[in-house]
């Protein structure tokens, strides 16, 4: 398949099956999407990847704490609430994804409980934990090469047959996903990535956000 129609077919894959993905495949995985670029091949990334007992105590502790009120939080600087057509992108796949899985504007409970998987890091088998060394804050090009490598992931493991979602929240109570994926508290918690075999039967999994018209964000300056 040629990469412009792999990179149109991959899409976030939000329920799993119960299958365990072996560490094998998760290091074949992690070994293509090393070579993504980073500044200057500083790769000042780090990889935790958390499965069985201890990811389900992350699971177990950040519900507990997010049911228990404990605001969310990330371990670096970034921006609460989107605003304009970053915003309505925002609103236009989950508007997508409670219509596919029957969720009403007004049906609190199941709202709730969708949130909730995402901080269960969407019941995955596997959870990628990306971190950078502490020294390097502030972090801009960090950030961009953990970008980098956080799509050289999903892309890699598309090609094996493995669904992965990029996933903010699972690592919004940081406290608990340090303690239990035996993170040092030099290392900045930047995202996880939740990965597993794909449950088509899931219905969310049929979802595929949509993207705006290069015209929409696309500046060409100097061309004839």
């Amino acid at each position: 398949m040629k990469f412009s129609e792999f990179a149109r077919e991959r899409k976030s894959i939000r329920g799993f099956k119960k299958d365990p993905l072996p560490m094998h495949i998760v290091d074949e995985i992690i070994e293509t999407a090393k070579w993504a670029p980073s500044s200057f091949n500083s790769q000042t990334w780090k990889a935790h990847v958390v499965s069985g007992e201890p990811l389900n105590r992350i699971r177990e502790g950040n519900t507990k704490q997010i049911l228990a009120g404990v605001p969310p939080k990330r371990e670096f600087a970034y921006i609460e609430e989107y605003q304009g057509v970053h915003r309505r992108n925002q609103i236009d796949v989950a508007v997508q994804l409670f219509e596919a899985m029957g969720i009403a504007r007004e049906d609190k409970e199941k709202r709730m409980e969708w949130g909730l998987r995402g901080f269960r890091q969407f019941d995955a088998p596997v959870s990628v934990v990306l971190t950078y060394d502490k020294y390097l804050e502030p972090a801009a090009m960090t950030h961009f090469a953990c970008g980098s490598l956080a799509y050289g992931i999903v892309l890699a493991a598309w090609e094996l047959g493995v669904g992965c979602i990029i996933n903010g929240q699972g690592i919004q109570q940081p406290d608990v996903v340090r303690e239990h994926a035996n993170i040092p508290d030099d290392e900045v918690i930047m995202i996880t990535i939740a990965m597993g075999y794909p449950d088509y039967d899931f219905v969310a999994n049929d979802v595929k956000s949509r993207r705006a018209d290069n015209a929409d964000f696309v500046k060409y300056v100097g061309f004839q």
